[in-house]
């Protein structure tokens, strides 16, 4: 099986209206941003989107808000862009917010073949409407399903031809678990290597998880908030 692609429009060529997208990264750290670049480009829409967070305003699943692209989004964390703010206000957008853990543990059942977990996290909170609740050891529980993507979209440093990944530092967030958990798991990598170059024991996504990989390029090493000291 030639799990390698020229680039991500063709890695990505059959992603249709409607589908479901796992996004790996952390703030602005390990997106996937030439797969969401090429996207844009195809212009699909009615996208439910599954992430930790939504980017800001001009990077990111935040290109993708621009253009109309999400039918709902599915996060944790979206304090940082003000057209994803605009869209839900007005309505435009649906979305479902999840405790951060209970979003991480959702995608790693789904690699893992789960169907549901149990969580405390948001028993008695707004999270827990309209979900069954269980209770063990004197103690109440959320039910939550595993996730069901139709593509998994993640972003690593390095990577070989036969899908083995390797994550440089926090791009070791989300990457990972949604890696295992799409239907098909779309990779780009900074540098492509031969079936054999990266060491055995530093692989942190077996190449089994994943489907299509490409070498990326252009990628922007930004910062989300910059603090620095007084001078």
């Amino acid at each position: 099986m030639n799990k390698v692609f020229d680039n991500a429009a063709t890695a990505i060529a059959d992603v249709q209206d409607g589908a479901t997208i796992m996004l790996g990264g952390f703030g602005l750290c390990g997106i996937p941003e030439n797969c969401i670049t090429a996207i844009v480009k195809k212009a699909t829409k009615n996208l439910i989107c599954i992430s930790n967070n939504a980017g800001v305003d001009d990077f990111g699943i935040g290109l993708m808000l621009q253009q109309k692209q999400v039918k709902k989004m599915i996060a944790s964390y979206v304090g940082e862009n003000a057209e994803f703010e605009r869209q839900l206000l007005s309505g435009e957008l649906d979305v479902e917010l999840i405790p951060q853990g209970t979003l991480a543990t959702r995608c790693m059942a789904a690699g893992y073949g789960m169907p549901a977990i149990f969580t405390p996290a948001g028993v008695g909170t707004e999270v827990a409407i309209g979900k069954e609740v269980r209770t063990f050891n004197n103690k109440e529980y959320l039910l939550e399903y595993a996730f069901d993507a139709d593509f998994a979209f993640v972003k690593a440093w390095k990577g070989d031809t036969d899908g083995n990944l390797i994550y440089k530092e926090t791009a070791r967030n989300f990457n990972p678990l949604m890696a295992m958990a799409g239907k098909i798991t779309i990779a780009e990598v900074e540098e492509l290597v031969p079936a054999g170059e990266l060491d055995a024991n530093n692989i942190h996504t077996p190449g089994i998880y994943v489907h299509r990989i490409f070498q990326g390029s252009g990628y922007q090493k930004r910062i989300e908030q910059r603090t620095v000291r007084k001078t």
